[in-house]
């Protein structure tokens, strides 16, 4: 199959924030009175192409993932100003963080408004496959959230009640679906130059769809099995009706052009920001080291004296090597290209995703060992790295034990902190201890949750309290609603 590569312009996206941000002044009353903070004066492709590189700018970014999801996911540790890893978090970020995923949501309800009002099938389908994307990240980072009422704020609700995960999967699920069936209609309508992920191509995003909806139907497979067995078994079952990612060309990708300020956003951190506060983690760079994995010298880069040797996450200050040149830092293909790539999804996880389902004894048309082998090799094969000799050295050869899975799983999604921050809370596979650093003693995991932002305190009290009331330490109290853990805290 052919390799897309898919980069977007800046002009589209330097349209979409004026027509999202800018109010009209006209000599009439009529035109003064128009409220500028609506979005619906923007075409709906427009509407789409700013959501998609919004996203990745801002929650693909050093703030957004790598200093927490990608640290709290095992993936990476800080090695100066280390407070995020730590669990001391900035409250001015919890509601950047907050105010993103939300402004990415309601531009992508305008957009489906849009695409309903022109019968713009495709539009409606993408935009709902990518809101539901959206959301799922949103409510694994917070838990219970404002959804169904909280799109709604041009209709009048400015204090959206919060909904439980539990109603929140179903409706992904069922929002999932409608996407798939609205591209089975093969519409003419054509998404323009708005698609930044897929470059108009139908076909792949409808493979995206099914993949998240894949996604979502495992992450319920240890609390709602008979929901998960029944979407991956329908979805695996019709590979014509439900298509999926089956090759790293399929891969949703969002390529950046590059060039300020549109570098590749863990490039822009060091380029444009001049930062150098990340490292591999200990716990990835041992992992790699004790299976002989040939995506360590991809995945990091050896310290100062030729060894790979990652850092602790959140450790205390007592505890850092004299120097940082000491620690291994982040592989050249994922910090140093300012034309590279933010990954929404790849189809190493796919592979993962139905191995875990054959090894529950789903039936996906494919065995577990089969679909665990075609996981690493879709990885080995994205990072360009040799497969010879790997799948059956002694530490990696299938031997039935799911723990495999979920562990070859977890390298794959390198660079993906939210995803593999998801998973580590799910599978408990790597096993995460809290930070050391960490000024809140006694507890046993990695973090559950973000915080929920200061504003909705002060905004939305009387529907956030009861949830912000089942947190504990910031980061910890309730689990998410698929976190099936016992004895963590």
């Amino acid at each position: 199959m052919k390799l897309y590569k898919r980069r977007f312009s800046t002009g589209i996206i330097v349209g979409a924030l004026v027509l999202i941000t800018s109010g009209s002044c006209t000599k009439s009353f009529e035109g003064i009175n128009v409220n500028p903070n609506t979005p619906g004066a923007a075409p709906g492709n427009n509407l789409l192409a700013y959501s998609i590189a919004y996203y990745g700018e801002f929650v693909y970014d050093s703030w957004g993932d790598m200093n927490e999801p990608e640290c709290f996911g095992g993936h990476l540790g800080k090695i100066q100003y280390i407070d995020e890893s730590r669990n001391v978090f900035r409250a001015s970020v919890m509601e950047n963080i907050w105010t993103y995923h939300y402004r990415v949501l309601n531009n992508l309800q305008s957009t489906i408004t849009d695409a309903v009002a022109g019968n713009k099938v495709n539009q409606q389908a993408v935009a709902l496959t990518f809101k539901a994307f959206v959301a799922q990240i949103a409510t694994d980072t917070w838990g219970a959230i404002p959804y169904s009422d909280a799109l709604k704020g041009n209709g009048g609700v400015i204090t959206p009640k919060y909904d439980e995960q539990k109603a929140i999967y179903a409706s992904l699920l069922a929002d999932l679906k409608t996407a798939n069936d609205l591209f089975a209609k093969n519409s003419p309508d054509a998404l323009g130059d708005g698609d930044f992920l897929f470059g108009g191509d139908l076909s792949l995003w409808r493979k995206f769809c099914n993949s998240v909806r894949l996604r979502v139907a495992i992450r319920l497979s240890k609390i709602e099995p008979a929901t998960a067995k029944s979407n991956i078994e329908e979805i695996a079952g019709d590979p014509v009706k439900y298509p999926i990612m089956t090759d790293n060309s399929d891969n949703a990708f969002l390529n950046w052009p590059g060039g300020k300020p549109y570098n590749e956003p863990w490039s822009s951190d060091r380029y444009d920001n001049n930062r150098d506060d990340h490292a591999v983690s200990d716990v990835l760079v041992n992992t790699l080291t004790q299976l002989g994995d040939p995506r360590l010298p991809v995945y990091a880069k050896p310290a100062s004296d030729g060894k790979y040797r990652g850092v602790g996450i959140g450790i205390p200050d007592n505890e850092k090597l004299p120097s940082i040149s000491l620690y291994s830092r982040i592989g050249a293909t994922f910090r140093d290209n300012r034309q590279g790539f933010t990954p929404y999804m790849r189809v190493a996880e796919v592979k993962f995703i139905l191995a875990e389902a054959a090894a529950n004894g789903w039936n996906v048309g494919v065995s577990a060992q089969q679909a665990y082998e075609d996981g690493i090799d879709a990885s080995l094969a994205e990072n360009k790295v040799s497969s010879e000799g790997y799948k059956t050295s002694a530490a990696v050869k299938w031997t039935g034990d799911v723990k495999q899975i979920y562990l070859q799983k977890w390298i794959a999604l390198f660079k993906d902190g939210h995803e593999a921050w998801a998973e580590t809370r799910r599978t408990d596979v790597p096993l995460l201890a809290a930070a050391k650093g960490s000024p809140y003693p006694g507890h046993t995991r990695t973090s559950f949750h973000l915080p929920y932002p200061n504003s909705e305190t002060t905004a939305n009290g009387a529907n956030s309290g009861p949830y912000i009331g089942l947190v504990k330490d910031n980061f910890w109290g309730k689990q998410m609603y698929w976190d099936t853990r016992t004895g963590v805290n």
